[in-house]
């Protein structure tokens, strides 16, 4: 369970779980398929990640909650031994719905088409909490209604009233749940909250009044964290932060830039998830130290074909102790998957040293 050790503004917490402990602040990177791209569950754990996320969604459709309860769960399949949280899969079945057309919702349940297989599916709040126990994760995420920002007043107000009313429901099954399987409490998974209500305040405190009565473990920003022209929602997160409870567990959801983890920090968020410093490392751009700051270097640059310095010479991670920038750049240019790997190495080592500068 979480146990707040100090309490200003940049908060700093030990949260307990059946895998381990972690001290927050702490930044998951997202094994969205149990897998971080590139790189094995273990290594990921050497770099010193402590916790990750898992996509309870995509994890359903393939390879499916049979496979992964004949592992005995998600640890044992993907071979990670510390804290794992799944998301609900609410963000990817309102995406397929808002954007992409293969889904419907209303108040009951969402009907959506597999992107894999075009497949038809239903996910209810009670399923969403059922796959998640399945899955095994040490904490678990509501099923919520998450609708882009830039929705009217109208449609996000419904949304609100949607997602309280899954809370609810959620709450509901994760308590049968716990009963069924007859878990003690000092083993139980902790369960989070989604704050929705886009940039309206008055609907992020309704929301987070609501769900506050349900007593989950800790509760999350829900929606993305910028507006419709990318700029980032600084007013709207700080508000929403200072709704929950000093007690609780505070999670940004899907909060990934370094200059916007610690901006968050600041604010009194614990928690963050993103895909962003595996992603951008795939692409060739890493994250360098730069002492009170960072930059980030595109390695297909021109400017790095002959350098034989260290991406970071500071830097203890197997790229920068071993390779040149050069020969880093000269991966990328032949599209050599290696080039990717060490990439995705070195900004996950940075993310860990940055979690620890910032606090």
């Amino acid at each position: 369970m979480f146990k707040l050790i100090k309490k200003s503004k940049i908060r700093q917490g030990i949260l307990k779980t059946r895998h381990g402990e972690v001290k927050t602040p702490f930044f998951m990177p997202d094994a969205t398929r149990a897998v971080v791209k590139m790189i094995g569950s273990q290594e990921v754990g050497q770099l010193g990640v402590e916790a990750m996320v898992v996509n309870t969604l995509h994890l359903y459709l393939q390879p499916g909650m049979k496979v992964i309860k004949k592992s005995k769960g998600v640890h044992n399949f993907m071979g990670f031994e510390g804290p794992l949280l799944s998301d609900s899969g609410g963000f990817q079945v309102f995406s397929l719905a808002h954007k992409r057309n293969m889904g419907k919702i209303d108040d009951k349940q969402v009907v959506f088409k597999s992107p894999i297989d075009g497949s038809r599916h239903v996910l209810t709040p009670e399923k969403s909490i059922q796959i998640q126990f399945d899955l095994g994760a040490d904490m678990m995420v509501v099923l919520d209604d998450c609708p882009p920002n830039e929705f009217d007043r109208k449609s996000i107000e419904k949304s609100v009233e949607r997602t309280i009313n899954w809370a609810r429901r959620c709450r509901v099954e994760y308590d049968k749940q716990i009963k069924k399987r007859n878990i003690k409490d000092k083993d139980r998974p902790l369960i989070f909250g989604v704050i929705q209500g886009g940039v309206e305040l008055d609907l992020r405190k309704k929301c987070a009044g609501e769900l506050i009565k349900l007593n989950f473990d800790g509760y999350g920003f829900g929606a993305r964290p910028v507006d419709e022209q990318g700029k980032f929602l600084d007013k709207v997160l700080e508000y929403t932060a200072a709704l929950i409870p000093e007690d609780k567990l505070r999670f940004a959801l899907g909060i990934g830039t370094p200059e916007d983890i610690k901006r968050c920090v600041k604010m009194g968020w614990d928690m963050f998830d993103c895909v962003v410093p595996t992603r951008e490392a795939r692409h060739g751009r890493l994250y360098v130290d730069k002492g009170k700051g960072y930059k980030v270097i595109n390695i297909s640059n021109a400017q790095y074909r002959e350098s034989n310095k260290a991406i970071d010479t500071k830097c203890g991670c197997e790229l920068c102790k071993n390779y040149s920038a050069s020969y880093l750049h000269h991966l990328f240019k032949i599209k050599e998957p290696l080039s990717q790997r060490l990439a995705t190495i070195h900004n996950l080592y940075f993310y860990c040293g940055w979690m620890k500068k910032i606090v």
